[in-house]
């Protein structure tokens, strides 16, 4: 099974997926039999519009027996999400935001906690 959901993307994506994939709910497509072939150029295409139009956001999940959980992902417009095995729990993990890193720099690096006056 192939799934791509999207969100707040142009209106040619929609047209584009509708054309090779079932539409279960509002940027929710859906493709029990999508080869590697089809869904590389789908993702190739996919790619292509996000360059050049650069809004929302795209995931494509498919059936990957070799991945953690058995399943791969592919993301475009949010933070790129990985699936991690950890003790035999499968996880999701992001790059922290530069916010993110900010907020953790003092509690993690002791150069900055050593320079803070008492």
């Amino acid at each position: 099974m192939t799934i791509i959901i999207t969100r707040q993307v142009a209106d040619r994506f929609r047209g584009f997926l509708s054309s090779c994939m079932l539409e279960i709910a509002p940027g929710v497509y859906t493709s029990p039999r999508m080869n590697v072939a089809v869904r590389t150029r789908v993702w190739t295409v996919l790619e292509a519009w996000f360059t050049a139009l650069g809004e929302g956001s795209i995931v494509l999940v498919w059936r990957d027996p070799k991945a953690p959980s058995g399943q791969s992902i592919l993301t475009l417009g949010t933070p790129p999400v990985e699936l991690v095995n950890v003790d035999g729990m499968i996880l999701s993990r992001r790059p922290l935001t530069q916010t993110e890193q900010t907020k953790l720099a003092p509690k993690t690096d002791p150069a900055v906690a050593e320079s803070k006056p008492d």
